[in-house]
């Protein structure tokens, strides 16, 4: 699954209408219509402001607007431009400057999934990792060995704490604890305890 990080944005032209494709992570139905509203209020003067927005693992809840345009001319381009870029818990917003010429149905659906994509593609998208926390003491004179095998193994190290041992965090995903595991155990003669939990993180 993927994520939005920021707000961003990205424009496209088509015979002088302009489009303006804005994208922001969101965790509900209030804080979507919040930015549509804020949208409105920015560009008063622009004849559409159609959307789309998606929550939730299996997109439990989805919405979309043409907002005044032609029927699926608009909401669903948008809305199929989140769903094909596997993107969760996040809104467009398309804002269109008429540009005098009328563009057609083929003309629409083009101009908005084009500036949906241009806002999906100044974004920085995360992806979800699904695994384990594990956190451990690590005497200073295994760190290197440790270091080695994680960094090898694309294991992310979370953090480290130096003290009189070194508290490590990682991150590890399902695939890689039962090896990860066996590994610290081997390498510290089984003298190391690991705390694991269930863990989601985010990987640009």
């Amino acid at each position: 699954m993927k994520y939005i990080k920021d707000y961003a944005t990205g424009t496209y032209e088509e015979k002088k209408s302009k489009f303006i494709g804005e994208i922001f992570p969101i965790k509900s139905e209030e804080e979507a219509q919040e930015h549509i509203a804020a949208i409105r209020k920015k560009y008063y003067d622009a004849r559409h402001h159609c959307y789309a927005y998606v929550l939730g693992e299996n997109y439990e809840t989805v919405k979309q607007s043409d907002d005044g345009e032609p029927s699926q001319t608009a909401g669903m381009p948008i809305l199929n431009v989140l769903k094909g870029a596997e993107i969760h818990d996040a809104l467009i917003v398309v804002t269109r400057y008429f540009g005098g010429t009328l563009l057609g149905t083929g003309g629409l659906v083009r101009s908005y999934t084009n500036a949906s994509k241009a806002a999906i593609e100044a974004a920085v998208v995360l992806s979800a990792v699904t695994g384990y926390k594990a956190v451990a003491e690590i005497p200073y004179t295994l760190v290197g060995k440790i270091k080695y095998y994680t960094e090898t193994e694309g294991i992310t190290e979370a953090e480290a704490e130096y003290g009189n041992n070194v508290k490590m965090t990682w991150y590890v995903p399902d695939d890689k604890l039962s090896a990860f595991q066996n590994q610290i155990q081997e390498l510290s003669g089984g003298s190391i305890t690991l705390a694991i939990d269930k863990h989601r993180w985010y990987n640009a």
